[in-house]
């Protein structure tokens, strides 16, 4: 059955990259030399000394490793991709002519263009109607396998709050950035007595980063966990009508 999926690369203290630059916040043509690239290649420093990520791009060298057998397990359960506009135009250059994806990708924007198509059965099409119709234009085109949200956070968040979400998989990076753009931030909208509720279902850890999957519950109402002498969970008083 295909799920929808989402992987992410973070720091310690939850920033995926560093600040994004307040002068030019949608221009990605200087992306590289910008405030927001140093802390995203530290998280994602493990995935490109990863044997599987190199091959993946053509290129020679790398570590086969753990953490290269969980990039090619990710590659290998994917069908099709969502992805956000900043990230697609981040990267358009940088992939070259053989993205890493080998699979359809839809891109949410705003501004439409024509299907992008690629070697190695990548093909990019940009899909302006919002990310609920990437997601089912993506579930279409898996052929059964899994649509992964390939980012950025922007994107994770949108689809997690919108309950599209069905497994999320986080990459720890173990350094502390201070600063940057946050996985999870207040535009998740939940209230003080409103969770995301998700089960961990597998842990790896390596020296570089520590990857923990999780299954995605759905969002519930969190409990005040009041356990009197009894030892029984106290359940907060409803107000009278």
């Amino acid at each position: 059955m295909t799920k929808v999926t989402a992987q992410l690369s973070v720091s310690l203290d939850g920033f995926y990259t560093g600040p994004r630059d307040a002068r030019r916040p949608k221009d990605m043509s200087g992306w590289m030399q910008g405030p927001e690239a140093p802390g995203f290649f530290r998280v994602t420093r493990w995935v490109v000394n990863a044997m599987a990520w190199r091959e993946r791009l053509g290129f020679a060298g790398g570590e086969k490793s753990v953490n290269s057998e969980i990039i090619e397990e990710t590659f290998a359960a994917a069908g099709a991709y969502v992805m956000g506009r900043r990230m697609f135009d981040a990267g358009e250059v940088p992939w070259g002519e053989e993205p890493p994806f080998h699979a359809p990708v839809f891109v949410v924007t705003h501004r439409q263009r024509d299907v992008l198509e690629r070697q190695g059965g990548t093909s990019f099409t940009f899909v302006t109607e919002g990310f609920e119709r990437a997601v089912e234009l993506a579930r279409d085109a898996a052929g059964g396998k899994d649509v992964q949200v390939a980012g950025g956070g922007e994107l994770v968040r949108q689809v997690l709050t919108a309950g599209l979400l069905d497994q999320l998989e986080l990459h720890i990076a173990p350094v502390l950035l201070g600063d940057g753009q946050r996985l999870f931030d207040p535009s998740l909208g939940l209230g003080a007595d409103d969770g995301i509720e998700l089960i961990p279902t597998r842990v790896v850890e390596t020296p570089e980063v520590t990857h923990i999957r999780y299954t995605v519950t759905g969002r519930s109402k969190l409990l005040l966990d009041d356990r009197g002498a009894s030892g029984d969970l106290v359940e907060p008083a409803q107000p009278e009508q």
